[in-house]
């Protein structure tokens, strides 16, 4: 699957994800929206989840997916942008530095592995994080919810099973 991401630059170089994937050739950095091509975008305010049912070769128009990497004060605005099928990542924790143990809070090396994982490209997702020293964290942490999330039919199905650790939250 390829994977591209949205990229506005407005990080920590040294801690941006985006930018190590892209120097590993592993992701390419797009610096506009138009030139960012249409794929599944990894979306936090999309209405609909992320699931199987959305993997290329089941209904689904493209094998990309597409992250966006910028601050979370103009993600919303940003997202609107990109081409293709919205779809959010259920609940998943952070296992980077930064954000370790946090619900919702991954950065885009995290995003990518959980959305392949969900797609079930867990081998792409674990190659993806081997670049990063903590990568094997976030799939330690999520390990069962991404297994749950990977046997799902649908997106109300992902649903389910998000507010079932929403609930324990």
């Amino acid at each position: 699957m390829e994977l591209h991401v949205r990229y506005e630059g407005d990080d920590d170089p040294d801690k941006c994800s985006a930018r190590r994937l892209a120097q590993f050739d592993e992701a390419e950095l797009h610096r506009a929206s138009r030139s960012t091509p249409p794929g599944i975008v990894l979306n936090p305010f999309a209405d609909q989840a992320l699931s199987p049912a959305d993997r290329a070769g089941s209904g689904s128009r493209t094998d990309r997916v597409v992250a966006l990497d910028c601050s979370w004060e103009t993600a919303e605005r940003e997202a609107f942008d990109l081409e293709g099928l919205h779809r959010s990542l259920p609940f998943l924790v952070a296992g980077n530095p930064v954000n370790y143990g946090t619900a919702f809070q991954l950065n885009t090396v995290e995003a990518f592995a959980g959305a392949l994982c969900i797609l079930g490209e867990r081998d792409h997702a674990e190659r993806l994080l081997e670049h990063f020293s903590w990568g094997h964290t976030f799939l330690e942490l999520n390990e069962e919810p991404l297994e749950r999330y990977a046997a799902c039919a649908d997106s109300s199905e992902v649903v389910a099973v998000q507010d079932d650790y929403l609930a324990e939250e």
